[in-house]
């Protein structure tokens, strides 16, 4: 992805009361920072965070993006470029921290966030993606997955039902320049087809349809890589989802996606859910 310097002409920095005020009229904060600088040294309340690089994911995991947005970090360097991909993606009220957060005289909070973009089992098995080719985001929703693999080099397939969403994100990918097609399609209809070719990357979290997991499994390539995460039976007991078709029981996922091998897997209380996540590879 090559971001266009042309776009800091269209992201205002602002510093000190102007600041404060936008943060007082209820602008979104975005911090670019990483965990551990954004809880060391303090972050302006409310704040959410997103490492600058996994800031692709940012237009897919933000609000309307005509509302103010202020985007900081520590010297004001690391947000230029968060800033200028926000503005290139069609958010038309970014603004940055002019002096970043070490000139910030306000508020500052010290406890811990989520990040706000991709999902941590994604991100803390990039070692073991594989180093390009076609990469299929499956019930993507806003594309917070499509958005990074496609910056990070991927030819991204998107799949989704709902069309706004996907006209959203095929618009953003178009500013953005990256390889991102979309496709509306409800997986759940009889007779879903992926395709006759073959993905090298298959991502899908929090959502589940048992009868399509085959087609996934065979929708990969030789060496492929399946990265599927979502919610255990005992996630009903908070909440959502309740409805057990949409909930797997203690080792479920792992029998789902044989006879793939299973490279990396987990059970458990992880990022505030149940969930049951696997990564495999198709031999």
């Amino acid at each position: 992805m090559q971001l266009d310097p042309r776009f800091d002409l269209q992201v205002r920095r602002i510093a000190g009361e102007q600041a404060a005020a936008l943060v007082d009229s209820g602008a979104t904060v975005l911090d670019v920072r990483t965990p551990d600088e954004f809880m060391a040294l303090g972050h302006i309340p409310g704040a959410r965070l997103l490492p600058v690089h996994l800031s692709a994911s940012a237009p897919a995991v933000l609000d309307a993006p005509d509302q103010p947005l202020l985007v900081c970090c520590e010297h004001a360097v690391r947000s230029r470029v968060a800033a200028r991909l926000l503005a290139q993606a069609g958010f038309t009220a970014v603004h940055e921290l002019a002096d970043g957060m070490a000139g910030w005289r306000g508020q500052r909070s010290f406890d811990p966030a989520p990040i706000s973009g991709p999902a941590p089992w994604l991100v803390d098995n990039v070692d073991l993606l594989p180093a390009g080719g076609r990469a299929l985001d499956l019930a993507c929703g806003r594309g917070r997955h499509a958005l990074l693999l496609a910056a990070a080099g991927f030819a991204v397939t998107a799949i989704d039902r709902d069309a706004d969403a996907l006209g959203r994100l095929r618009a953003q990918a178009l500013r953005l320049d990256v390889d991102l097609r979309v496709e509306v399609m409800d997986l759940e209809s009889p007779g879903v087809d992926l395709g006759t070719d073959p993905f090298d990357l298959i991502v899908v979290t929090r959502y589940l349809h048992r009868p399509l997991v085959p087609g996934l499994v065979s929708a990969l390539a030789p060496g492929g890589i399946l990265i599927y995460e979502t919610f255990l039976v005992s996630q009903a007991e908070r909440g959502h989802p309740r409805n057990p078709a949409f909930l797997l029981e203690p080792g479920e996922l792992t029998a789902l996606v044989r006879p793939l091998e299973i490279l990396r897997a987990r059970e458990g209380e992880f990022d505030g859910a149940m969930v049951s996540s696997v990564v495999a590879r198709r031999e």
